[in-house]
């Protein structure tokens, strides 16, 4: 047997995981488009639906708070709203990611680029 030949086929078999690993992350890619997840601010008067890559989709206002006075608190619960889409878009995200490296044995707290 020729020596370091037990190496090529470890190498062969990383590139192989490898190939797999990028296929499953386009998937998971795209999948994150069709995610959606609602952000609320104001207990419920503002709603903003995000796509798991964080795209505002809709946003949702409820009338009682369309009073001309009330405009700054409008706007800051809109944003407020926005940041809660976003930040249940990130988490759904990195859950979604978390199912591609399941089988993989990466280093404790290793996280991928992503």
């Amino acid at each position: 047997m020729v020596k370091g030949l037990g190496q090529l086929g470890d190498m062969a078999k990383i590139m192989k995981q490898a190939q797999e690993m990028q296929t499953r992350m386009a998937d998971a890619q795209n999948r994150l488009d069709e995610i959606e997840v609602t952000g609320e601010a104001g207990a419920g008067l503002v709603r903003v639906t995000a796509s798991a890559k964080g795209a505002v989709k809709r946003l949702a206002i409820d009338p009682s708070l369309f009073v001309p006075e009330e405009r700054e608190v409008v706007e800051d619960l809109i944003v407020a709203a926005i940041k809660d889409a976003q930040a249940r878009a990130m988490d759904a995200a990195q859950a979604e990611m978390a199912k591609i490296t399941e089988g993989l044995a990466l280093p404790p707290g290793m996280k991928l680029p992503f």
